[in-house]
């Protein structure tokens, strides 16, 4: 998984840019996790639990994209998939249907999860 975080230089909004078929991340981290220590903190505790077997699967609907966790695979989807509704993002923001949805391994994105905050903490 390929990606790049940045700032706007101009806006002081955050950027997360990541490989074609894996944008929906990107919208994700800026979209609905943005500098949340709290979001972070809970994410990470259901990864250990997932980790230590403790939980099956985790799920949290946010306010145009859900997340869903298994000891696998994280799932990035627009709540539209689910509900059939529009949802609508910031300015300048707009998903086609290849960044609807994407995948990728538990470990990978506790990995660009990491670098997240990391990213967060040294920016601010």
């Amino acid at each position: 998984m390929e990606y790049e975080f940045q700032r706007n230089t101009l806006t002081g909004t955050l950027v997360a840019d990541f490989s074609q078929g894996q944008e929906v991340f990107g919208f994700w981290f800026v979209e609905e996790l943005g500098e949340s220590t709290e979001k972070y903190d809970v994410i990470c505790q259901a990864i250990a639990q997932l980790q230590s077997n403790q939980l099956k699967n985790w799920h949290v609907a946010g306010k145009a994209l859900s997340i869903e966790l298994d000891d696998e695979q994280v799932r990035v989807f627009a709540n539209e998939l689910e509900n059939g509704e529009e949802v609508e993002l910031e300015e300048a923001l707009s998903l086609y249907d290849g960044e609807s949805e994407a995948f990728c391994g538990l470990a990978d994105f506790h990995g660009v999860l990491q670098s997240w905050r990391i990213f967060i903490d040294e920016d601010r």
